[in-house]
Order: C-alpha cells, then structure tokens, then sequence
C-alpha cells in the first residue's frame, strides 16, 4: 500500500492545452521482468497529445508499482506534465489475445480517482481527456472541467464490471455526467452489447456531441448528433492497415487522443483549419500504436503525417447505415 500523500505538483507555468486524468494500469505481462507492463488510458492518451505536439498535462492515479514506472518517465521526456495522485489500490489486469477477441480478466479493480486541486493555469486548457480503465474517474470531474473546454470521454471505461479474479463483465451504458458534458465520446464495440441500437445511446449525450464506436481494424462509425439528439450526420470510416500488428493494447486510446487533437489544433493533421475532426489523422495513429509493445508503439506526428500520406489513395470514408453496434457492413 501507498500512503495518502499530498499529490506531486507539476512545474509547468504555461496553460497547457490539454488535460488528461484517469488512472494507470497495470497489465499482466510474461514479456516483462516486473511480470507487468504500465497501461491505462490517461496514458495513452497523454503520451499521444505530446508527441503530436500539443502541451500535455495529466492527472495520473498510481498504486506504490505503477508510480515507480519507467514508462511515466517516457510521458516526461515527451513534454508531459505529471500530477501523481496515490492510490492505495490501482486497477490491474490481465490480457489475452484470442483470434475471436480479447478475454480479460480483473485482478485488481483498483480504487476511485479522488478529485485533487489543480494548478490554476490548468483551467485555462483548451480541451480536457477523461480516460478511466476501471471507472475510476467519478461524475464530480465533470465540475472539474470549464464551461468553455471541449472534453473527450472514453467511454468502455465506465463500461466495465469487474470482480477481482474474474472475467471482465460488460456493465450497460447508464446515465453520466461526464458523458452529458462531453463533446466526442469514444467507445470500442466490444464494450456494449452487439443487439444495442446505436440510437439508444442518444439520450446519454449532449446534442452536438460526436460518438465513436470503434471496431478494431475494420474501422468503426461516427455519429454527430443534432439539436434534438438524434444523428445528424453518420459515417462509416475504414481502419489504415499496420504494417504488422504486435500488441493491440492502447490503440483505441491512441486514436481518441490522436482525434480529440484535432479538434484542439487542426493544424496537427497538417490541413487547413476547420471544425470537423479529422478522422484520416486519427485513424494513421492508432494504425502504428498496434505495432510496438505497450506505450512504445505511440507514434509521433512525422510518422502520422507519414502513414497518412501512404493511406490517402486507398481511403474511403462513406455515409453507414449501421443502426446497431454489431451491424456495421463488412467488406
């Protein structure tokens, strides 16, 4: 156990323009003299923001091990600014990767991320990342984040039941503060029942939000909801192809973060400014997270603008007709 000690304050002066918050993980690993590798959403996503460019701050829940890490060390050299919060107990898992999916197994649930005080140039950041893993970032956050900033919600990691020692359950998508005041929410289809209608995932939204439902290497769907929260406009996008596929582990973080970039400073995706998020930007990322190990698969933006430029003949971004979340058109 890690006592409860005051949380350990970045240095950065400069509003940032982004925040992540949510907890580290750590996963089960064979691979690693530890017998675990650090995951986790916030970072992820945190790790994405910087080596893309943008001023990362992020809000990291650790247990003793998780705290300790060497990849947190990675987040810094990439330009993160670390706030660690001690946790007593942080989430841990273990991963297997199976041709019909990925069984996951809960050996530790971890505990809440408590709210903590914030540097006060912190509220200035243009765009705010709830990523949780086990549900550890409550409702309360959402009073955290300024009235003007735009939030990004990974949304499977409130999707999550889990039981120490037992298979990780879906838990149904349930009304949410966080999920009512963000503007793009992102979800993996595996976290939500194939049956699901994706219109019953509306009212959980604000109007004008953006849901994405991801599906791994056959791309996913984007919904943009209207005023009345139904959707407005939705498109089928196709994933890019890696060059090989070495650990799967953080690529639908990698490509939230990649998107939530986007709408932060279109400038990123190297096109001329606009309001739309750039799907083609988001998609070449998460395309090269899958081909490193854990957080050293995170591309930076040279090799984002790279892959894009390779996938730009072969793209194809057209209107779907998918109503539910199993029911996207193959092929």
């Amino acid at each position: 156990m890690i006592p409860r000690s005051r949380p350990i304050r970045p240095r950065r002066s400069r509003p940032p323009e982004v925040v992540h918050v949510g907890a580290a993980c750590r996963d089960v690993s064979d691979d690693d003299p530890r017998g675990w590798r650090l995951g986790g959403g916030v970072t992820y996503a945190a790790l994405t923001t910087a080596r893309l460019g943008l001023r990362t701050v992020a809000v990291v829940g650790a247990d003793a091990a998780a705290a300790t890490a060497p990849e947190l060390d990675a987040l810094r050299v990439a330009g993160v600014d670390l706030l660690l919060v001690p946790l007593a107990e942080g989430p841990v898992f273990h991963n297997v990767e199976l041709p019909t999916g990925r069984v996951q197994t809960c050996v530790a649930p971890g505990l809440p991320l408590p709210v903590v005080p914030l540097p006060e140039s912190w509220r200035h950041a243009a765009a705010w990342s709830m990523a949780p893993v086990a549900g550890e970032v409550e409702e309360e956050w959402a009073s955290v984040v300024p009235d003007g900033s735009y939030l990004g919600v990974a949304w499977q990691g409130f999707l999550r039941e889990l039981v120490a020692g037992e298979r990780v359950a879906r838990r149904a998508p349930a009304p949410n503060r966080l999920i009512a005041r963000a503007d793009l929410v992102g979800v993996s289809h595996h976290d939500l029942d194939p049956a699901l209608p994706l219109a019953e995932l509306y009212p959980l939204l604000r109007p004008g939000a953006v849901l994405i439902v991801t599906q791994g290497h056959e791309g996913g769907v984007a919904v943009t909801l209207g005023d009345d929260r139904t959707a407005h406009r939705r498109v089928r996008y196709r994933a890019d192809r890696a060059d090989r596929e070495v650990d799967p582990t953080g690529a639908g973080d990698t490509f939230l973060a990649a998107l939530l970039s986007t709408a932060v400073r279109r400038a990123v995706a190297g096109r001329p400014p606009s309001r739309r998020l750039d799907l083609p930007f988001a998609t070449a990322a998460a395309s090269l997270a899958v081909e490193g190990h854990g957080l050293a698969g995170v591309p930076d933006r040279a090799a984002v603008l790279a892959r894009m430029a390779r996938e730009r003949v072969g793209r194809i971004v057209r209107p779907s007709r998918a109503d539910h979340v199993g029911s996207y058109e193959r092929g």
